[in-house]
């Protein structure tokens, strides 16, 4: 089993509280990312269910056994971190047993358990070698590998690909999520880039400065963010965000046409994703603009449209486009992918 239960969870460095009350309950092999910008306390709320930082108030549950005063090495967790912190002088296959080892487990064990560990990672080739003899992909395979090896109760990786460059990223981003649908463990998974929280997660934990903003699968966050701060972190480029007024059953936006309105409460933005929004002759749909800069992409190209005093807005268009900078066009939204917000900035 692999659950992990937070209950009123605090931290506090001294007069100023970095995690601020967090309830979280993540089930028996599931794949959870915290995710957020720098500061915003993902990687200290990871540390605390490791045990690598004392609770402050609050508990933490796994398997239903309260662990918030056990050391680490009673939880049965196990942490991956950016830094590989492989040994130099021992080769690949004694860093990936070296825990069994000074643990006292019989060396038949020992090489079971590194066998297995190598051929779920595709090691078996690499046993004898030096980490100084490794890729950058590859030591950080052999991290994970000396954490496969100890069977933990859940994996803690934290920011695990940051030092990689963007290439070898994406193929380890594939092994990870390779790794989860092998071993079938509980993983909690930090990161501050929201395409690894996107393409790995069941769920995601969206964390802006202690507090949790909003939990849910990565759709789920993608289409019906709660509030202006996950609409505009989560996904690339962000949601475009627009001033408007709400009243009668309509919306309008600064200087240009609108659309129906169906929320309760006023609304004083809204928002819109950049494949959601048409690009058509000047006079149509919701807004017209001008042409600022034009992003190809080769599969996606990316126009930026300034809208006076609607602001500039980003259209994502599949492929390639003839506009140029200096055109004028209007915007057409997709009704049905519109989120309004309120004054406080929660959807409507």
């Amino acid at each position: 089993m692999g659950t992990i239960q937070l209950k009123s969870l605090e931290k506090w460095f001294g007069g100023q509280q970095v995690i601020k009350g967090v309830d979280l309950e993540i089930n028996d092999g599931e794949f959870v990312v915290f995710v957020g910008p720098s500061g915003c306390g993902k990687s200290t709320l990871l540390r605390l269910i490791g045990g690598l930082e004392e609770a402050s108030a609050g508990q933490i549950l796994l398997d239903d056994r309260d662990v918030t005063g056990e050391p680490p090495a009673k939880r049965g967790l196990t942490m991956v971190f950016q830094s590989y912190a492989l040994y130099p002088h021992m080769s690949v296959g004694e860093n990936m047993g070296f825990s069994l080892k000074v643990s006292g487990a019989p060396k038949s064990e020992v090489d079971e358990k590194v066998g297995e560990a190598a051929r779920i990672l595709k090691l078996e080739e690499l046993l004898a070698r030096k980490p100084k003899e490794l890729s950058g992909g590859q030591r950080q395979r052999v991290a994970i590998g000396r954490s496969i090896v100890r069977d933990p109760t859940a994996f803690l990786f934290d920011e695990p690909l940051s030092n990689l460059d963007a290439a070898l990223r994406v193929e380890m981003r594939y092994e990870i999520a390779k790794l989860h649908q092998s071993l079938k463990s509980t993983m909690i998974y930090v990161t501050h880039d929201q395409v690894e929280a996107m393409t790995l997660a069941n769920r995601i934990v969206v964390l802006d400065a202690g507090r949790i903003a909003q939990v849910g699968s990565p759709r789920e966050l993608y289409e019906r963010p709660v509030n202006r701060f996950v609409a505009q972190f989560i996904g690339s480029p962000k949601m475009n965000i627009l001033a408007c007024q709400t009243g009668g059953g309509a919306y309008q936006l600064p200087e240009g046409r609108g659309g129906p309105f169906s929320g309760e409460n006023e609304a004083v933005e809204l928002g819109i994703r950049p494949e959601h929004i048409a690009i058509e002759s000047s006079g149509g749909g919701q807004c017209d603009g001008v042409v600022d800069v034009v992003e190809y992409l080769g599969a996606d190209t990316y126009v930026i449209v300034d809208c006076g005093p609607a602001g500039r807005v980003t259209v994502r268009i599949t492929g390639s486009s003839d506009l140029q900078p200096g055109d004028e066009v209007g915007l057409s939204f997709a009704e049905d992918k519109i989120r309004f917000l309120d004054a406080s900035g929660q959807a409507v």
